[in-house]
């Protein structure tokens, strides 16, 4: 009784359809891939900005910037590495699975996936809290003497404009993940038709990539002397 149930359920599974203007789901799902991956590219142009005018001024202003940079919580830093990585094994387990048609494990990881980006906003925001508390917030509450003042204030202000916008990348990826989650819940991704859990997959990876070269920039330096 419980196969035959099982097999009824598996029957009533709706088949994914092409939107009117593409011919077929393969054609659908590589529009929907390029369409990330040019989606990708704008943001590495945003974050590579970043990226090159923070290593500029840190050329410049090596000492300040290595002084500042032992001024940020490097145990969180590393904790929200692993948790971030976490998430995008399983959101790549999640995709993998979903193909196979198997909705309930596909939904749980990707839900446990948005739980851990929740997870790392909550740790983010912690980290903000101890900084606000250490006067080293510009504009708001920043309080910090010595000869290299003006350089740590430059970091900060890099420190916080980066990692603000990651974190709303990432609040963004968890409502994406959440509502793939529902869909893959409901049967929606087989082998056939999976674009939605593969574009939400590309995406999270790149928040992750994005994560790993802040951390890298933001934390480190200094660390060694």
């Amino acid at each position: 009784t419980t196969i035959r149930s099982k097999a009824r359920r598996v029957r009533k599974m709706p088949e994914a359809q092409p939107a009117f203007q593409f011919v077929d789901l393969r054609q659908q799902q590589q529009t929907a891939q390029l369409g990330m991956w040019t989606f990708i590219a704008t943001e590495v142009l945003f974050f590579g900005g970043l990226i090159l005018a923070y290593c500029v001024y840190r050329t410049g202003n090596p000492d300040g910037f290595a002084e500042a940079a032992r001024h940020t919580k490097i145990v969180i830093g590393a904790i929200n590495t692993g948790v971030l990585l976490t998430s995008s094994f399983l959101v790549a387990w999640a995709v993998t699975v979903a193909r196979l048609r198997q909705s309930g494990i596909a939904s749980v990881l990707l839900w446990l996936a948005a739980l851990l980006g929740l997870g790392f906003l909550a740790l983010k925001g912690i980290e903000y809290a101890i900084e606000y508390h250490e006067h080293l917030v510009p504009a708001l509450n920043f309080a910090y003497g010595g000869p290299n003042a003006a350089s740590v204030y430059l970091f900060f202000c890099f420190y916080f404009i980066a990692t603000g916008l990651h974190a709303l990348h990432v609040a963004i990826g968890i409502v994406v993940l959440a509502v793939i989650g529902r869909q893959a819940r409901r049967g929606l991704y087989s082998d056939r038709y999976h674009a939605p859990a593969t574009v939400a997959a590309l995406y999270w990876h790149f928040v992750d990539v994005v994560w790993v070269f802040l951390f890298a920039l933001i934390y480190l330096p200094g660390r060694a002397s």
